[in-house]
C-alpha cells in the first residue's frame, strides 16, 4: 500500500522535543518523511537526533523567531514544505476570575497566534507547490469549557475553527487543513490531573477505552491526515480520545 507512504515527503513538527508532538514526529520519520522539530530549548537537537530529525531551537511566542524558523527550516528542507504539523502548546491554571491577563496573552499568543502564523506562511508555499497537509492539534476543550483553563480552552476552540476557515479557502488549491483533537493524554501537561487521585479516576471511568491516551495514540491518526490516504478530507476535526465525546 502507498496511501499512507511519506518517502521523499517534508515536515516541519513543532513542539517535537516530548509528549504527543515528539510521537508524531517519529511517525513521519519512521514512514519516511524528512522532518525538522521545533523545540524552546538545545534539548531539541537530542530529541532530533534518537527520532532521525533535524532540531531547530525556535521561540514560537516571538513572532519574528517564529518566521525566521520556518524560513530556516523550510532551506534545510530544500525549499519544499509538505506537512505542517502545529504540535505545540503551553497551558496555565487559575480560577477564571483570578486569571491574570498577562497568562490569557501567552496562552493565546503560542496556542493559537503562532498556529495561524505559521498555517500561513506554510500555506503560501503549499500553495504555490498546489499540494500540501496541514495538521493542527485542538482538544477536547475545542469542545467543551473544563475548568480553571479559560486560556487554553479559547486558544483551542479558536485552533478548531481557524482549521475549518483555513480550509474553506485552501481544500480547492490543494491544501488539506484537518486537526486532530486528543483527549485525555498521559503528557507532561497533564501532570496535575494525572496526580489527583480523584480526578484522575472520574475522567478514566468516563473514557470508553478505559485508560488515558499516548503519543502512540496519535501516530495512526496524524499518518491518515498527512499522506495521500486523506486528499479528500478537509476541515476535520479527528477526536483522538479512547470515545470521551460519545459519552
Amino acid at each position: 500500500m502507498t496511501l499512507f507512504d511519506l518517502n521523499g515527503k517534508t515536515a516541519i513538527v513543532t513542539g517535537g522535543t516530548r509528549g504527543l508532538g515528539r510521537g508524531m514526529a517519529e511517525a513521519l520519520a519512521q514512514a519516511g518523511a524528512k522532518v525538522v522539530i521545533f523545540g524552546t530549548s538545545e534539548k531539541v537537537h537530542e530529541a532530533a537526533k534518537e527520532i532521525g530529525a533535524i532540531g531547530q531551537v525556535v521561540e514560537l511566542g516571538d513572532a519574528k523567531a517564529r518566521e525566521a524558523g520556518f524560513a530556516a527550516a523550510v532551506a534545510q528542507l530544500g525549499g519544499r514544505l509538505d506537512i505542517l504539523v502545529n504540535a505545540a502548546g503551553i497551558q496555565r491554571r487559575h480560577k477564571c476570575e483570578d486569571f491574570p491577563l498577562d497568562d490569557w496573552a501567552e496562552v493565546i499568543e503560542v496556542n493559537l497566534t503562532a498556529v495561524f502564523a505559521l498555517c500561513q506562511l506554510a500555506g503560501r508555499v503549499m500553495l504555490a507547490q498546489g499540494k500540501g497537509k496541514i495538521i493542527n492539534i485542538a482538544s477536547l476543550l475545542s469542545f467543551f469549557g473544563g475548568f480553571t483553563v479559560p486560556a487554553y480552552a479559547a486558544s483551542k476552540g479558536g485552533v478548531m475553527q481557524l482549521t475549518k476557515a483555513l480550509s474553506n479557502e485552501w481544500a480547492g488549491r490543494g491544501v488539506n487543513v484537518n486537526a486532530i483533537a486528543p483527549g485525555y493524554m498521559a503528557t507532561d501537561m497533564n501532570t496535575a490531573l494525572l496526580a489527583d487521585a480523584g480526578r484522575n479516576a472520574e475522567i478514566t471511568a468516563r473514557i470508553p477505552a478505559h485508560r488515558w491516551g499516548t503519543g502512540d495514540d496519535m501516530k495512526g491518526p496524524l499518518l491518515f491526515l498527512a499522506s495521500a490516504a486523506s486528499d479528500y478530507v478537509n476541515g476535520a476535526i479527528l477526536p483522538v480520545d479512547g470515545g470521551y465525546l460519545g459519552r
